[in-house]
């Protein structure tokens, strides 16, 4: 797991819940720092912040995207989820969006749903392109 956020609190509240469940958690502060630490964590789900300083966590998901190398990995966005972070996140491929407040319970759910699902090989714009779920859907 690459768990990018700018909120240190948040960076380690979403840590903390994911370490208790098993998971193998590795953080970075924004998405520059993001895209130096993923090809060395080589995580199975990214979650993404939207605001945060150098690099967006919308701008953050368009670079992954465009990288073959990561082009696959599921994206979830843990933030406000207002429509504007929701339309562009689709359209940035995101997989997933979980509004912050959360329950633990949800974040845990969504990350297992994604690593478990993973993000098979399609090309853009093939079947499954522009999909994304909710915590609870």
């Amino acid at each position: 797991m690459l768990v990018v956020d700018d909120n240190e609190v948040i960076r380690q509240l979403i840590r903390v819940n994911l370490e208790l469940e098993g998971f193998e958690v590795v953080t970075a502060g924004d998405g520059a720092e993001c895209l130096d630490l993923v090809h060395r964590a080589r995580p199975d789900v990214i979650t993404l912040d939207v605001v945060m300083p150098r690099l967006d966590g919308l701008q953050t998901a368009t670079r992954l995207r465009s990288d073959p190398r990561t082009r696959h990995l599921p994206l979830a966005i843990i933030s406000a989820c207002t429509p504007y972070e929701v339309d562009h996140g689709v359209a940035a491929g995101v997989d997933a969006f979980l509004a912050k407040p959360f329950e633990p319970s949800e974040l845990v759910r969504l990350v297992r749903r994604l690593r478990e699902r993973g993000r098979p090989p399609a090309p853009a714009g093939g079947p499954g392109a522009g999909r994304a779920e909710s915590a609870t859907g």
